[in-house]
């Protein structure tokens, strides 16, 4: 480990958006650098490879102003000095760059930009911080203390009031001295707030909370999902859908996002008459989907699968939508259920679905939707449909999460 001042030259990105370095004794990544750039450096510590950037002598002609006066202490963003242009160029790469390591030829297409609005979700972190003083915002990069922030211009209009209900809610349990993480989502009729990490709670600090949730007109407040106050059951469109949203729902991170790859998967599967949604959250194709065919909709998440059967029952002129809780890592489906398909969507976890791909690349299933937040564990199931006989038909990157190196993905597949 260097222990004075180096100057460097950044020779490209990485995959998590720092710049690299060729050196002698390796690459060495430098964060918020960009290709071509010189830049003055000294070590990190705890990191052999990595350095904290003290100036940039000799900037690129992409670098661009950062939209937040926070970024660089602030570890929510990682990108926020780099042209937007150049930024979706390399989104697409990341793509591109993991399924030509797993072997696959595919076409993959420009970004979709769809922050749109901004995040409808978020995760605040409240610590007790130097000098005992209570901070709540986002960690710092690749560190445990937070940066106290008071405003995040990536979020949602719709998502204005979480920054001072957090901070309220930390407050009000300022007593516990416990790390506290504050889930916020935009529901349309109001602000969704699970809290985390509180301990057990005295009748006192409840009334606390509860009080924090009025005057700070929460639609609801729970903490691990169990009910603390509820001004109105959080509610969310999907297509011709209201759904009654569980405590810390996933949602996709933008609304826009959500919008686009639903929009790909349905007009990918065309006039199939029954399709399955595995791994179908809250139903955002699932319920999209209804209007045209019949479904049957997968997921491990029985509060989301019973939300998501409560609004297909609501609405009006959708198809019949059969909604099942099942593990699909314990019991992926299995040759035999689906050939009975006309087409299957699936979206899991970043970790993938590789025993399910498995298992559809011996099927009969003649078109198939693949959508994932991870492309290498993509690739890694790309590979798997593609040596079972599958051509990739397309491959869209959809960019909703702006500034950072995540970026989701819709492939379609056809025998």
């Amino acid at each position: 480990m260097p222990d004075v001042v180096e100057r460097l030259t950044i020779a490209r990105l990485g995959q998590r958006g720092d710049g690299i370095a060729d050196t002698a004794a390796g690459a060495v990544y430098v964060p918020y650098t960009l290709p071509g750039e010189t830049v003055t450096v000294e070590p990190a510590a705890g990191h052999r490879d990595r350095r904290r950037l003290i100036h940039v002598d000799q900037p690129s002609h992409e670098r661009a102003q950062p939209i937040c006066r926070h970024f660089g202490a602030c570890g929510g963003c990682a990108l926020q000095h780099w042209s937007l242009a150049e930024y979706f160029q390399w989104k697409r790469r990341l793509v591109v760059d993991a399924l030509a390591a797993a072997g696959v030829v595919a076409p993959v297409s420009p970004p979709i930009d769809a922050h749109g609005r901004g995040r409808r979700r978020a995760v605040l972190h409240a610590r007790r911080g130097a000098h005992e003083l209570l901070e709540v915002g986002f960690t710092a990069p690749r560190a445990h203390h937070i940066v106290a922030i008071d405003a995040c211009p990536i979020l949602a209009p719709e998502l204005a009031g979480a920054i001072p209900a957090a901070w309220a809610i930390a407050e009000a349990l300022i007593r516990t001295r416990k790390p506290l993480d504050i889930h916020v989502t935009a529901a349309d009729n109001g602000l969704d707030v699970d809290l985390r990490g509180s301990g057990s709670l005295s009748v006192a600090d409840i009334a606390a909370l509860a009080r924090v949730a009025e005057r700070h007109k929460l639609a609801r407040l729970t903490r691990h999902g169990e009910l603390v106050a509820q001004r109105v059951q959080p509610m969310l469109h999907i297509g011709r859908a209201k759904v009654p949203l569980p405590p810390s729902s996933f949602l996709q991170a933008t609304a826009e996002g959500e919008e686009a790859l639903a929009r790909l998967a349905i007009d990918a599967v065309g006039n199939a008459r029954h399709v399955a949604d595995l791994f179908c959250g809250v139903g955002p194709f699932a319920l999209r989907l209804a209007e045209c065919a019949r479904v049957t909709a997968v997921d491990s998440d029985a509060d989301a699968v019973a939300a998501l059967t409560a609004a297909a029952a609501g609405a009006s002129g959708l198809k019949p939508v059969k909604a099942v809780t099942r593990d699909l890592f314990r019991r992926p489906y299995v040759t035999s259920e689906l050939n009975d398909l006309d087409a299957v969507i699936f979206d899991p976890p970043r970790q993938g679905a590789e025993a399910l791909a498995r298992e559809i690349a011996k099927s009969r299933v003649r078109k198939v939707v693949a959508v994932s937040c991870d492309a290498v564990s993509f690739a890694r199931d790309a590979r798997i449909l593609v040596d079972g006989g599958y051509k990739v038909v397309s491959v869209t990157p959809v960019d909703q999460f702006r500034y950072s190196h995540h970026v989701e993905i819709v492939a379609v597949f056809a025998r």
